[in-house]
């Protein structure tokens, strides 16, 4: 679970998360209603907005994440942000058509949430003119979300990544090239979006100049990330796989641990027990744990008792994936239940930097 998240429950087997920040565009709502003199009512109602905005967001997310699974592809969480939510997919599908079909499937939501709305207003003769878009009050409040959502849907599918309409751009164009030159294309037509929001902003709302360095940074990562998975393409586990490791004790000191890592060329170790793997502890929770505990704590008090477990033939991008989502250095290979060796994100990262030399 993420750190400074409030957990509010699991729905289809995926965690909701609310990240601290977001309570940052609660009390700014209700700070701004005040300050116009609106009363404490009206930031009441502004609040309340909100929370109906961004629960149709976490619909929206949901929408990406039952997607994705009916592909076999599980979401470790869905956490919202003040600019949005975000769906931890383990990974996008590489078929251009499941691709679609996630990315397509958020602004879905939106959509058919707007037209819900629209027949419940027009059924209950509640529809307003278009004039009325703009004016936030109570006396509106279901027109506003019906509007709001089919902004978010519009404003996802800006052909832009990390927005959906760039991921829905890739996978049309991936019919027709390899996904790596379909996310050139389409992160390069995002950057072009974003510096085009970045010069707007200055001219009109400042906002969108946010909006445009958060869309040049996502399309630049993008375009990084399908051009790592490009380079192990063809690679496995079992071809960096490293047979010669320590094992600690759980009872080891850290002390002891340390004078192991700083003589040997290995990021971490694995804390074992009767051969049962008990967790794993890297240069960085060696050397945190130093710096809060004392020199004679075993290292089990300091280990990663949750960790990841691969095994030989896992491709090595799903491999390395795993290992950048779960913040670590090393994880054992198992086969057949039994330990077989580790692997390091370093090996990774350095072959990655060798196959880049080559092309």
């Amino acid at each position: 679970m993420k750190k400074w998240s409030l957990y509010i429950g699991s729905y289809f087997g995926i965690k909701v998360l609310i990240h601290w920040t977001f309570w940052i565009i609660i009390g700014w709502i209700f700070m701004l209603h005040l300050n116009m003199g609106h009363g404490w009512e009206a930031g009441v109602t502004g609040i309340l907005f909100i929370l109906a905005l961004f629960a149709c967001v976490v619909l929206h997310e949901f929408g990406h994440a039952l997607t994705a699974k009916k592909y076999g592809i599980p979401t470790r969480n869905i956490t919202l942000y003040p600019i949005g939510g975000v769906a931890s997919l383990n990974k996008m599908p590489d078929n251009p058509i499941q691709e679609l079909a996630v990315a397509l499937a958020g602004p879905a939501v939106n959509i058919v949430i707007a037209g819900v709305l629209y027949l419940f207003l027009s059924s209950t003769d509640q529809l307003l003119p278009i004039s009325e878009m703009n004016h936030m009050s109570g006396d509106n409040f279901w027109f506003n979300l019906m509007v709001a959502n089919a902004i978010l849907a519009i404003f996802n599918l800006i052909p832009a990544f990390p927005m959906d309409g760039g991921r829905v751009l890739r996978a049309l164009l991936a019919f027709n090239m390899d996904k790596l030159k379909a996310t050139t294309i389409a992160a390069r037509v995002g950057q072009f979006l974003a510096i085009v929001f970045v010069f707007l902003g200055f001219f009109t709302n400042f906002w969108l100049v946010f909006i445009g360095l958060f869309i040049y940074l996502g399309a630049g990562a993008e375009a990084i990330q399908e051009s790592f998975k490009s380079t192990l393409i063809g690679y496995v586990v079992k071809d960096i796989l490293i047979k010669k490791f320590t094992l600690l004790s759980p009872t080891e000191t850290l002390e002891n641990a340390l004078k192991q890592l700083q003589t040997s060329s290995e990021e971490g170790f694995l804390i074992a027990e009767n051969n049962q793997v008990l967790g794993i502890l890297t240069r960085k929770e060696l050397v945190k744990g130093l710096s809060v505990n004392k020199d004679s704590t075993p290292v089990f008090n300091v280990m990663q008792k949750e960790f990841i477990k691969l095994n030989p033939e896992m491709p090595l991008y799903e491999a390395y994936q795993k290992l950048m989502t779960n913040k670590t250095t090393i994880a054992p290979v198992f086969e057949h239940q039994q330990l077989i060796g580790v692997i390091y994100a370093k090996s990774i990262n350095e072959l990655i930097a060798i196959n880049k030399k080559r092309h």
